[in-house]
């Protein structure tokens, strides 16, 4: 592949779940070139031949280039949605939860990088019905991290004077990751996920502790 993911390659990340086998080879070639080009520098004849096919191939999978995007960013918030979930309903602390939400996200976005450069920075291409499903994950993402930090004020485990604003900040600082980890990795995607989490502990907490 032209683009790789960290760990894993992008074929893992979580395309098996895509049938038949050309449809996954078509969502795994808009994936690299979409992180390439950009989606709008991108054809459905560069999607086709990364994938091995002919461009009249790729319409009986997808009927456009748009509905691969669709796919990607579909599966991709999904995927992120249900690592912050398995992070809020775990054990412990308010803090504790809330840094094991921070490592999961950072780790995704750092191991998958590619992925999540595509799931995160090509929203603006979605038609407006798909955009609002997306915009839906979105917020139903936001309100996992807001209620794990919520939780923590009413236990008077935070200080957070701007809940909405908190909860941006620690959802960006995890996101933007995939917009510069594949150039530089000074740290590993695990490193990265429990600097992060305790970046984000110290930014809620009292200043007291």
């Amino acid at each position: 592949m032209g683009v790789e993911e960290t760990t894993a390659p992008v074929a893992n990340v979580p395309w098996q779940q895509i049938t038949p086998d050309a449809a996954r080879r078509l969502v795994i070639a808009a994936v690299e070139a979409f992180a390439e080009r950009g989606y709008h520098a991108t054809t459905t004849r560069d999607i086709a031949g990364r994938a091995g096919m002919s461009p009249a191939a790729l319409y009986i999978h997808y009927k456009t280039k748009e509905e691969l995007l669709y796919q990607i960013s579909s599966v991709g918030h999904c995927l992120a949605l249900r690592l912050l979930e398995d992070a809020s309903s775990g054990e412990g602390t308010p803090a504790d939860r809330l840094a094991a939400a921070v490592r999961a996200f950072t780790r995704w976005h750092a191991e998958h990088h590619t992925t999540a450069r595509v799931v995160q920075y090509e929203l603006g291409a979605l038609s407006e019905e798909h955009l609002a499903e997306i915009v839906d994950l979105r917020r139903r993402t936001d309100r996992v991290v807001r209620g794990i930090i919520q939780q923590g004020v009413d236990a008077g485990d935070f200080a957070v004077p701007d809940l909405a604003g908190t909860t941006l900040a620690v959802m960006s600082l995890c996101i933007d990751v995939a917009r510069w980890f594949g150039s530089e990795r000074r740290r590993s995607p695990e490193e990265l996920g429990g600097l992060y989490a305790d970046l984000v502990l110290r930014m809620v907490r009292p200043a007291a502790c």
